[in-house]
């Protein structure tokens, strides 16, 4: 399908001026790095066209490399954002405005909170199987994606977690002990709300499966729910409104934020 995720000429365009304009800088990789503040692993990545680079490394390279605005010139064609289901992409282009943001998993880790390591072993496991550069542009949109939680922190994140998505040791211990040191520490941040479900929880509002909302600058809501190669857009108000009541609902009967981080750091230690 030709509106499907690929490795973009654009990428490897915007990977030719950040080099071309190193070079001419008389720098380095392992210099240059540093002065950015990413490893030499993601620069060289980005440099390929491998990795999509995420705003502040776009931003740290004009300043470092003095593009005079060709740096950033140069990232405005990467708005196409590739790596990105084309079913998710209009939700993917609001979750970069939203002022509030709510997500309910019970599948997996949902992508804004995952490490590299736990997205890879998602990626290596679909069917058909994933070419390497398919893996590694999906896997760039996805970690673009996350700047969002830290990059965006008047953003009001709320996560709903079923415990058994941790229990499931997916990627296996070491994946796991990572992720759920990546959960502690986004829960510390004061935009972040993570909440844990739990097993022994008889029933709760969200049987009906995964779910988010989000909230625009300009006060709207709207839904989204995501299904095995498929993806719901919801506008109708009323939809919306059940979904919220749902939420709101399953808020009150996941652990408290205390108590969810008390589990985490109980099975960290259980590992």
């Amino acid at each position: 399908m030709t509106d499907e995720p690929d490795c973009s000429d654009s990428l490897k365009a915007f990977g030719e001026v950040v080099k071309v304009l190193r070079r001419r800088a008389g720098l380095t990789q392992e210099e240059f790095a540093p002065l950015v503040r990413y490893s030499v692993t993601m620069v060289a990545s980005i440099e390929q066209g491998r990795r999509f680079p995420p705003p502040p490394f776009v931003d740290r390279a004009e300043d470092v490399l003095d593009g005079r605005g060709v740096v950033r010139a140069a990232a405005k064609h990467l708005s196409r954002r590739p790596g990105l289901a084309s079913w998710f992409r209009q939700w993917a282009q609001l979750e970069r405005e939203a002022i509030t943001l709510y997500t309910y998993e019970c599948r997996l880790i949902p992508g804004l909170l995952q490490t590299e390591a736990y997205a890879r072993t998602l990626f290596a496991e679909q069917l058909p199987p994933l070419g390497d550069e398919q893996i590694e542009a999906q896997l760039a949109a996805r970690l673009e994606r996350q700047e969002l939680l830290r990059h965006r922190p008047n953003t009001a994140y709320s996560f709903i977690l079923e415990e058994h998505l941790l229990l499931r040791r997916t990627g296996g211990r070491a994946v796991t002990a990572e992720l759920i040191e990546h959960l502690l520490e986004l829960a510390s941040l004061r935009n972040i709300e993570l909440q844990i479900m739990p097993v022994m929880r008889e029933r709760h509002a969200g049987l009906g499966g995964p779910m988010q909302l989000l909230e625009t600058p300009e006060n709207r809501w709207f839904g989204y729910c995501e299904g095995q190669e498929s993806g719901q857009f919801i506008t109708d108000p009323k939809v919306v409104s059940t979904l919220q009541m749902r939420y709101a609902r399953m808020r009150s009967q996941a652990l408290s934020l205390e108590d969810s981080v008390s589990l985490l750091r109980q099975m960290r230690g259980a590992l």
